[in-house]
């Protein structure tokens, strides 16, 4: 008992990392990227996605995970938002740019990907 005790007090001052992931459909090679605030976040997402209940997030990937099964998918982190001490630093803003960055460089749209577009 001691041991899951500790284990817990590990996990609970684990630092809170945020930036871009990716998931990847290694069977027909398309991306999905998206960033989180935490990454811890990613255990319930993927979790959203087995139990079939993610799809209004994006009703492709969905249907491609039920469809595949997990085994097909990776979720990868592609970068870790570096946080400042400037007291001006938006850790909000600061993950739109990032994912941003990560959408231009990989054009995971259409048949390359699950993102859309987003409107200007």
């Amino acid at each position: 008992m001691d041991r899951k005790k500790e284990l817990k007090q590990i996990y609970k001052e684990m630092p809170i990392e945020g930036g871009v992931y990716q998931i990847k459909n290694n069977q027909n090679g398309k991306v999905f990227i998206g960033s989180t605030r935490n990454f811890k976040t990613l255990n319930g997402l993927k979790f959203s996605l087995e139990a079939g209940t993610a799809s209004p997030t994006n009703k492709e990937l969905q249907e491609d995970w039920s469809y595949y099964g997990a085994d097909i998918f990776s979720i990868d982190i592609l970068e870790t938002l570096k946080k400042k001490d400037d007291p001006y630093f938006n850790e909000k803003e600061a993950l739109v740019e990032l994912e941003d960055k990560w959408l231009e460089q990989l054009q995971p749209y259409e048949e390359s990907g699950y993102n859309k577009k987003k409107k200007v």
